[in-house]
Order: structure tokens, then C-alpha cells, then sequence
């Protein structure tokens, strides 16, 4: 079957991870992704094995993750013979995307205004730190930033805590759905409308709509959701406890008066049907620390998959397993639902990588290349989508261009 972005052309000008991500994501849905990387090394995302510990006989796992599914085009972008090849094809591509700061696609000649005298339809997706107004909208971000920022550092963690960092790039990788979001919203509206557009998508608005509930009981009840004390949960049954082989199993009942008689004669708590203190949910609000511990006792009793056969047939509960993140690799929803996939590398052989989150019944996008060596298809692209013959190639490749 097609992919439902089959005929779209991307040109990716990003480094790093919130800018490469975005077009990744177009590409696992079957765009064309012509990655444009500087001669001198390309991506700094390529280097990044040295500082993360890679196994030297594995693939780089930051650089796949960000740049499968593209192609890799390398040029000195500061010769304007490079710059010719990047309107060449914006003149025959559909959407540009660039994660530099504010101001150097510009001097570059390669902003908006310069690639759109090429291509009046084209999409130009921007992906920032703060968003394209304002004082900062210039300043240098990384994710780290856009934690902190955010304000998502204040929402993790208990409240006697520090501001607590959250591990894997997620304001990186949170910008780079919603850019991709953009993209896919332009390209609708250039076939409705006729017209290409600018996109922007930054850390600040991206983390900022993640928490998006929360932000609006600030702004309407002016109060943010507070953090909250495990062993103190207004809602025992909205909360996680660690059985006896110190597994983690997590409650999620919204409604707890609902399952509180069948719940507490599951776990073998009767008594606690009568006990006054645990008779209402606001009851159990105000007694919430007496019944954790409670909680807490009962399910250090027994290992976790005990309680999970006792809780699928004592009821209609809500619950799951927490996973850590070596877990979650191996966890057989997401193997059944191809959210960790197996991929052939070319280099490296059986390669496990993660899968695309959204299914398409009759369209579906996958993983089809690894992310690119350093310019590998630097030739292909300029002799057959450019038109360039062999003798332009050298003579380019000869002065530095290429």
C-alpha cells in the first residue's frame, strides 16, 4: 500500500534532535527526507556516540533515532554555489525545515523570503526555543532549557523535591511533534488554499500545551495542579505501590467510590468497607496518608503478578504495571502493537527500533532506511532530482562545494 505522505519533499536543514525528529517523522510516513548537512561533519548528532557510550559494533542510537528514513546531502552553504543547490531544490521540494538560532537561515540566504522567489508554495517550519516573538525569541535553547522553562521540572517529582530534570530529550522530542503537526496542517492548507506558509514550533509552546490541563486551571482557577506526595495521594487508588519483589503496580480509578467495596475485598480488606474513615472518597481524602499505608502494607505482601491475577478477577479495575524504560523494550503491548520494531540494518544486521506510534488502516508509514552515512547520497541527489551531470559533480567536489 502507499504511504500517506508518498510525493511529499522535505528538505531537512536541522541538527540535534527537535528539528531532525520533525522530519523524521514525515519520512516514517513516507515523505522524501533530503537531509542537508554541513561538509565539516555534518550533524553534531553524529558525535554524539563519544559522550553517550555507544557500543563501538552498534549503530549510533542518537543519530538513528533522529535521521531514519532521509537521505544526506553535504555543502558548504557559505559558497553560493551551495546555496543554488538548496534553491534548486526548494524549486522542486514541499517543505524546508530548520532548527538554527533566530537570524542565521537569513544571513545564510536561506530564510523564508529567499527560498519562496523559488517556491511560492513552500512550507518553512521553524523550530525555536521560545517562539518566533519576544525579547528571547533569538536565545539558544537545548532541551535541558526547555524543562526548565517550561515549568515541567516543578510538575515532577514530590513537593519537597528540587526541580527535577526529566531524562531522553523530552522537550526535544515534544517540539518535534508539534512541528511535524504544523507541517502536516500547512500541507492541508496549501491544498485547500493555494498557498505555502511559514511554521512555528518552539520548547516553550510545545511543553507548554504537554501540560496543558494544568496551565489552564492556572490561568482559569488560578492555581496549577500542585505536586503530590505519593504516601499522602488525595485519591489512594490514583496512585502506585511496590509488591513484595519490589515491582511497581499503579491504581488508576477516577472514580473510587465506584470500585471501593469490590476493590477492598480483593485485596483481602473486608474491614475496610466499615471503617468510617475510607467510607467516601472525601473521606478517604482526609484520612489519605492512613490509607497509603494500608495500601502500602497489603500490596508489599505478595510479588507483583499475584496482584495482577487478583485484581483482573476480583473486579473491574483499573490498574497497570510501571515499567522502567529497560522494561518497556520488552513489554508485549508494545511488541504486539509494533511500537518496537525489527529492523534489518544494513551495517550492523538485526537492529531493534522504535516503531511508529500512529496506525494508519490502509496507509500505514514505516521504517525503511537507516539514518545515512555523512553525504552518501550527496551524487544521487544532484544527477537524478537535480539534473547536474558528472562533470558538474567533480567540479564542484573540487572546489568545496560538495
Amino acid at each position: 500500500m502507499p504511504m500517506p505522505l508518498e510525493g511529499l519533499r522535505v528538505i531537512d536543514w536541522t541538527i540535534w534532535q527537535q528539528g531532525p525528529v520533525a522530519s523524521a517523522m514525515l519520512g516514517d510516513l513516507g515523505a522524501e527526507v533530503i537531509k542537508v548537512e554541513s561538509r565539516d561533519g555534518g550533524d553534531p548528532g553524529r558525535g554524539i556516540v563519544a559522550m553517550a557510550g555507544t557500543k563501538s559494533d552498534r549503530p549510533n542510537f542518537y543519530f538513528e533515532a533522529n535521521n531514519r528514513n532521509k537521505q544526506s546531502l553535504t555543502l558548504d552553504l557559505k559558497q553560493p554555489e551551495a546555496r543554488e543547490i538548496v534553491y534548486k531544490l526548494a524549486a522542486v521540494s514541499d517543505v524546508f525545515v530548520q532548527n538554527f538560532r533566530k537570524g542565521v537561515a537569513g544571513r545564510l540566504g536561506l530564510g523564508y523570503d529567499a527560498l519562496r522567489v523559488h517556491n511560492p508554495l513552500l512550507i518553512y517550519a521553524n523550530a525555536t526555543g521560545y517562539g518566533p516573538e519576544g525579547p528571547e525569541s533569538g536565545d539558544p535553547s537545548f532541551d535541558q532549557l526547555g524543562l526548565a522553562r517550561s515549568g515541567i521540572m516543578y510538575a515532577a517529582g514530590e513537593p519537597d523535591m528540587p526541580p527535577q530534570p526529566i531524562g531522553g530529550g523530552i522537550a526535544d522530542q515534544m517540539g518535534a511533534i508539534l512541528l511535524a503537526y504544523g507541517v502536516l496542517a500547512a500541507v492541508i492548507a496549501r491544498q485547500r488554499y493555494g498557498i505555502g506558509q511559514v511554521v512555528d514550533a518552539s520548547h516553550l509552546g510545545s511543553m507548554s500545551y504537554l501540560q496543558g490541563l494544568s496551565l489552564t486551571s492556572r490561568l482559569i482557577n488560578g492555581a496549577a495542579f500542585p505536586r503530590m506526595a505519593r504516601a499522602r495521594a488525595f485519591n489512594p487508588m490514583w496512585n502506585h505501590y511496590c509488591c513484595a519483589d519490589g515491582m511497581w503496580l499503579a491504581l488508576g480509578m477516577l472514580q473510587p467510590d465506584r470500585y471501593w467495596v469490590d476493590f477492598s475485598r480483593a485485596i483481602g480488606r473486608p474491614d475496610l468497607i466499615e471503617d468510617p474513615r475510607f467510607a467516601t472518597m472525601g473521606a478517604r481524602a482526609g484520612n489519605s496518608a492512613a490509607c497509603v499505608a494500608i495500601f502500602d502494607e497489603v500490596f508489599a505482601s505478595r510479588p507483583r503478578a499475584e496482584w495482577l491475577d487478583i485484581l483482573r478477577n476480583g473486579g473491574d479495575f483499573i490498574f497497570t504495571i510501571v515499567n522502567s524504560l529497560n522494561d518497556l523494550a520488552e513489554d508485549p503491548q508494545m511488541l504486539a502493537n509494533d511500537y518496537v520494531i525489527d529492523f534489518d540494518h544494513p551495517t550492523h544486521g538485526p537492529t531493534k527500533y522504535v516503531g511508529i506510534p500512529v496506525r494508519l488502516s490502509e496507509t500505514p508509514g514505516s521504517v525503511r532506511a537507516p539514518a545515512p552515512e555523512h553525504g552518501q547520497h550527496t551524487e544521487l541527489i544532484l544527477t537524478e532530482l537535480l539534473g547536474y551531470s558528472w562533470d558538474d559533480v567533480s567540479a564542484l567536489r573540487s572546489r568545496g562545494v560538495i
